[in-house]
C-alpha cells in the first residue's frame, strides 16, 4: 500500500488545488455581483480497488497508469443551467494553469442509458519534492438534474454491473428525458430566476 501512497499522493495533491481553484470561479463572480455559473464543486481520488479493476479491464500496464488513465483524479462541476456549462467550458480551455488535452460532449451525444454531462481531460502540473509531475485529471461538468440523475444511475450500476432489466432500464431513460426536459425548463425562466437570487443575497446581507 506504501507504494500506491506514493503514487496517489500528486493526484490527491492534484484534486486538492483544482478544487480550490474551481471554486474561486464563483467566488469570482460574487465579488463583482453577477450570476455564478459554478453551483459547487466536489473532487475524489479513485480508489486502489477501482484502478486495479479498470487496468484489468482495459489491459493497461500498471507501469502506463499516468499515461493511460485519465480519470485517477477526478472533479465535478454542478451548474443550474445547461448554458451554464459552455461558460466553464471556455473558461477552463483559456486558463493557463492547465491544459486541455480532451473533450467528450455527452449532452449532444447523449449515451443510450440518458446519461449526459460535459467531460474534459486536462494535464495539470504538480509541483513536487522530486520536481513537476505532469497528471491526467478528468472534469466532469453537469446540471444539477444531471447530477441527481447520474448519482441514481450510479448507484444502480453497482447492483446491476450495468445489465439492467428492461423495466428499471427504461424508468432510467424515462428519467433521464424528465431531467433534460427540466433543465430546458428552467433555462426559459434562467433571468427571472437569476433576479430572484440577487434580491434574496441582498436582503440575506443586509
Amino acid at each position: 500500500m506504501e507504494e500506491w501512497s506514493i503514487f496517489l499522493a500528486p493526484y490527491r495533491q492534484a484534486v486538492e488545488e483544482l478544487k480550490i481553484k474551481l471554486k474561486g470561479i464563483r467566488k469570482d463572480y460574487q465579488i463583482t455581483s453577477q450570476s455564478s455559473p459554478v453551483e459547487f464543486v466536489t473532487s475524489r481520488v479513485k480508489p486502489v480497488q477501482s484502478i486495479i479493476e479498470k487496468a484489468s479491464t482495459r489491459n493497461i500496464p500498471y507501469d502506463s497508469l499516468r499515461a493511460q488513465m485519465y480519470d485517477i483524479a477526478g472533479i465535478r462541476i454542478m451548474c443550474q443551467f445547461v448554458d451554464d456549462i459552455n461558460v466553464i467550458t471556455e473558461h477552463i480551455k483559456s486558463r493557463e494553469d492547465m491544459r486541455v488535452i480532451e473533450e467528450r460532449d455527452y449532452i449532444e451525444n447523449t449515451k443510450e442509458s440518458g446519461y449526459r454531462s460535459y467531460h474534459i481531460i486536462i494535464e495539470y502540473p504538480v509541483e513536487s519534492v522530486n520536481g513537476k509531475i505532469n497528471i491526467l485529471a478528468e472534469i466532469q461538468i453537469r446540471t444539477l438534474a444531471m447530477n441527481f440523475w447520474a448519482t441514481i444511475e450510479h448507484t444502480l450500476n453497482y447492483k446491476y454491473s450495468g445489465e439492467y432489466p428492461p423495466e428499471i432500464k427504461n424508468r432510467l431513460q424515462n428519467a433521464a428525458e424528465a431531467a433534460n426536459l427540466l433543465d430546458k425548463e428552467m433555462s426559459e425562466i434562467r433571468e427571472e430566476v437569476q433576479e430572484a437570487q440577487k434580491y434574496f443575497s441582498k436582503k440575506r446581507n443586509i
